[in-house]
């Protein structure tokens, strides 16, 4: 592991800790943050094994980062809206004409922008006879079977709480179509990484 990629990481391991500072709601808070903590030592793993590109790697720990504040405030409460407020004085919210928090929106688009590359690339590195337009259509495959995979864990977890615990889990803010939303736009965010012709994987 090159020195960019101990400091990104060594900032991703920072951000989640002071996501533990004083938490809001401990347990759900845990729940979603397992699946960081389990990804980031999966990353660590595979990049030992077989290295990502520096640029990849930080795109996943950029996302990882974000998962860390979707959690603590369990998405639908991120106060996105307060931080623009006080920083540049502008209300998304306003300007959009946005009803509902929108940060786990933001989380699936970038689920599909930060991992279709690093799989890509990885498919390519793998299997060499593949082009790079099928290497892509892999990684895209791969981002929508694995956003339908959370979406049913997710299903399957809101079944044992109470009907109030399980809207608090998922964030769905009242919409029954959350869960499809949420799957397009990991595949959209996956579409827009298209490969130039020049890289060459």
């Amino acid at each position: 592991m090159n020195l960019t990629k101990r400091v990104v990481l060594g900032a991703l391991a920072l951000i989640f800790a002071l996501t533990w500072v004083h938490p809001l709601r401990p347990l759900e808070q845990a729940m979603h943050g397992s699946l960081a903590v389990a990804g980031v030592l999966a990353l660590v793993w595979i990049d030992r094994h077989w290295p990502l590109r520096t640029g990849h790697y930080i795109m996943i720990c950029a996302f990882m980062a974000l998962h860390s504040l979707g959690s603590r405030w369990l998405y639908s409460n991120v106060p996105y809206e307060q931080w623009f407020q006080a920083l540049l004085g502008w209300s998304p919210g306003q300007a959009f004409g946005w009803k509902r928090n929108h940060f786990d929106r933001l989380i699936h688009l970038l689920y599909g922008v930060s991992f279709a590359p690093p799989l890509r690339h990885f498919a390519a590195q793998r299997w060499p006879a593949l082009s790079m337009r099928q290497a892509f259509v892999l990684a895209v495959m791969v981002i929508m079977c694995s956003s339908l995979l959370y979406e049913w864990m997710e299903w399957a977890i809101a079944l044992t709480m109470s009907p109030e615990a399980a809207e608090s889990y998922n964030g769905q803010q009242g919409d029954p179509w959350d869960a499809h939303a949420d799957m397009l736009l990991a595949t959209l965010g996956s579409l827009l990484t298209w490969p130039r012709r020049r890289d060459p994987a």
